[in-house]
């Protein structure tokens, strides 16, 4: 049965976008989980559970307020659920996704439909609370929940560009062991940033006067160092919550289940490195210069000498669901973290 992320609001997301203040929207969606197999790097294969087939999973985006439906269908082998990481839940305690606490865990050919409100605003997740050593550490099964506030803070106005940074750790001993792995001593050889590990993730591309926001997610069970060349950036939202006052700083610490927004101004055109500055986490298996890097490349700046990394290879739009945001609210997939079917 083939992957399913559909928003039954379909034709009136548009509109619920522009819905004055305060009128709430209205969001049905469904999405299936299905064991698939995606690629890392190079032939670095990996089986994981994934929401409706990719990893990272859909971006769920909608507004402060919207009222949200998910019919989840488990299509795979394990009981599964979605926990809304960062969301209140108030009034619906039951619809928070925590296996044997609030609810049964969705056995294998079953659905649970999730409702709730969405609140607070912010760079909020989601992600399985079954097995959460093995399902979220090593498995894939998380993804992005944007809820854009009623009232957005006068340097949110400021952005022209906004980017989701997932980084999670994988341990290629268990790459083909469905159902194992997350344990203790377990060695992660593998470092991504939505799923993919350099050379295979993508340049962020801007403008000299740019104001883009980087949503970091810590999707995994590990730290990431997370430092930025040629910029001071401000750290300026925590979980989804706006800071007393925004943090200048180059380097940013991001733990299991947090999440940092940064607001970086565009003022050094050039090529500028990102990259997590625990050194291991640079490293593909044994081989160096991989994992968690990127860049940000100015418009205007070269491209095509030779030693570049990306000067002939083709640019893969919406890696960071860049494209994806600037859409009416509603769940959006991505092609580019589709993964292969597992029989």
């Amino acid at each position: 049965m083939t992957a399913v992320a559909s928003d039954a609001a379909g034709k009136d997301r548009g509109a619920a976008a522009g819905k004055p203040r305060g009128q709430a929207a209205q969001h049905k969606f469904e999405m299936n989980i299905e064991e698939t197999r995606i690629t890392l790097v190079g032939q670095q294969t990996f089986q994981t559970f994934a929401y409706a087939g990719q990893v990272p999973a859909p971006l769920f985006h909608v507004r402060e307020g919207d009222h949200v439906e998910v019919v989840l269908n488990n299509l795979t082998t394990l009981p599964h659920t979605i926990h809304w990481h960062g969301l209140l839940q108030r009034g619906s305690w039951e619809m928070d996704g925590v296996p044997d606490m609030t609810q049964l865990g969705i056995q294998p050919g079953d659905s649970f439909t999730y409702k709730f409100v969405a609140e607070p605003a912010g760079t909020m997740w989601y992600h399985c609370h079954v097995n959460v050593n093995e399902h979220v550490a090593t498995r894939g099964m998380w993804g992005p929940f944007i809820i854009d506030p009623v009232k957005p803070a006068p340097i949110e106005r400021d952005v022209t560009g906004d980017y989701i940074l997932m980084f999670s750790e994988w341990a290629s001993s268990w790459a083909d062991k469905l159902g194992q792995g997350g344990m203790p001593g377990d060695v992660f050889d593998y470092f991504t940033i939505n799923g993919k590990s350099f050379p295979e993730t993508q340049p962020i591309r801007v403008k000299e006067g740019d104001v883009i926001r980087l949503r970091m997610f810590g999707a995994g069970g590990g730290f990431h160092s997370i430092h930025i060349h040629g910029h001071v950036f401000q750290i300026v939202f925590k979980d989804g919550h706006q800071l007393p006052a925004p943090i200048n700083a180059d380097t940013v610490l991001v733990g299991p289940g947090e999440r940092y927004d940064i607001i970086l101004r565009c003022d050094n055109p050039g090529r500028w490195m990102i990259h997590d500055h625990i050194d291991s986490h640079t490293m593909n298996g044994h081989t160096p210069h991989g994992g968690v890097m990127t860049l940000i490349e100015y418009d205007g700046i070269p491209r095509d000498q030779s030693y570049y990394h990306w000067a002939h290879k083709e640019f893969v739009p919406d890696f960071y669901y860049e494209e994806s945001l600037r859409k009416p609210h509603g769940i959006h997939t991505n092609p580019n973290f589709k993964g292969t079917p597992v029989a």
